[in-house]
């Protein structure tokens, strides 16, 4: 009886440090030695057959999330690496009118430490006349607490509430992004409030891995005069958003910079899902809603709504789009390390890290990026691939 086993993925050298690299299906791995990002041919044999020659880039395909639990529409979409897996999604509470829903995510390199993350946003109020109830109770959903900068709110709240049980956490260094507000478009500054950009490094164990992190945030204020028995006083609501992630092997989570900063920036919100949130935050808002426990009640609140206002919403979202268009010059693309190419499929101008030159889309929105002139993905694939023509609008 023959006894033989079947052989296990062909493992290849690393282009860029000569270490093992077990391949897989999807034609793209992350190098745990070194950290690049390396593709290849998919052999029309599977796994057991030879890849072609390994090269330095990129393989991506699009992912799309649909907020089923709410509106039911479209909330975001984004590229990620192939091969990676999506975790998490959107939540509701409508106890909260400020802020009624949270997302939160993960997508991440089931064969490596690598990790994307999306944290949940924070909603707090404060009163400068001191009339709210103690620090850290709830008034309308959100937590009273009075405004910090964005080093202490890193620090004191993201780091213990969303880090807490890892081990040997240190902080290794801190820095403020003062054009961070203006890249994600915070609209705090334009209502007459503030914002402030930082992010932090950090370094922990978690079973027995020792990983480094980078997280980023935002803090926004925004201040409304309100009338009291002792005169006017001062709201204000904040939040600390725009809370996103990047995770690698201790050592090497710059070498992968390059790959979390085409994932962030590829992502895209969907204006018509923005304008129905924002209606059903100002009709929670005039409504005074202090608990809504039926998640089933988000259908009636957005039907609510109107479509006047949901549409007066979607303009306002477009006007915004276009000023900031205006101001995402080639400059822009420089400092966020992306190029634009126009994709014959989709006949749109899509954003891809730059430094490769050549850049491939196929007929299912996957994309990939690579520095070689001769590697061809329409060899041994049963998809359409054509070439992406680098573009400046």
């Amino acid at each position: 009886m023959n006894t033989t086993q079947p052989a296990g993925p062909v493992a290849c050298h690393c282009p860029q440090c000569g270490a093992n690299l077990p391949l897989n299906p999807h034609g793209y791995a992350v190098c745990q030695y070194c950290g690049s990002s390396i593709i290849w041919s998919l052999p029309a044999g599977g796994e057991q057959q030879a890849p072609g020659p390994l090269r330095r880039g990129h393989r991506l395909q699009p992912f799309t999330f649909i907020d089923r639990e709410g509106t039911g529409q479209e909330l975001f979409r984004m590229l990620i690496p192939a091969g990676w897996q999506f975790q998490g999604g959107c939540r509701w509470m409508l106890d909260n009118p400020g802020m009624p829903a949270a997302v939160a995510f993960q997508v991440s390199n089931p064969s490596g430490a690598e990790r994307f993350e999306v944290l949940p946003n924070m909603n707090f109020t404060w009163n400068t006349a001191g009339m709210f109830q103690q620090v850290g109770s709830r008034h309308f959903g959100a937590e009273v607490r009075s405004p910090v900068n964005i080093r202490e709110a890193l620090r004191g709240l993201v780091l213990p509430r969303y880090r807490s049980g890892l081990q040997n956490l240190q902080i290794l260094r801190e820095e403020p992004l003062p054009d961070l507000p203006q890249q994600v478009r915070s609209e705090a500054p334009i209502s007459g409030g503030w914002a402030e950009g930082g992010k932090v490094r950090i370094s922990y164990s978690w079973q027995g891995q020792a990983y480094e992190e980078e997280l980023y945030g935002v803090v926004e204020v925004f201040r409304a005069p309100i009338q009291t028995m002792f005169g006017i006083s001062e709201l204000l609501v904040w939040f600390v958003d725009y809370l996103f992630a990047f995770r690698g092997t201790a050592g090497r989570l710059d070498a992968s910079a390059e790959l979390f900063s085409l994932m962030i920036t590829s992502f895209q919100l969907n204006p018509q899902w923005y304008a129905a949130y924002k209606a059903i935050v100002q009709s929670l808002a005039q409504q005074q809603i202090q608990r809504i426990r039926s998640i089933g009640q988000i259908g009636q609140i957005y039907a609510q709504t109107g479509s006047e206002m949901r549409e007066q919403n979607l303009r306002d979202f477009y006007a915004r789009q276009e000023v900031y268009d205006r101001l995402a010059t080639e400059r822009s693309r420089q400092i966020r390390g992306v190029d634009g190419f126009y994709d014959p499929h989709r006949q749109e101008v899509v954003e891809l890290p730059s430094g490769y030159g050549h850049a491939w889309a196929n007929n299912l929105g996957g994309y990939v990026v690579t520095e070689d002139p001769s590697f061809n993905p329409n060899l041994e694939s049963n998809l359409h691939w054509e070439p992406m023509q680098p573009s400046q609008g």
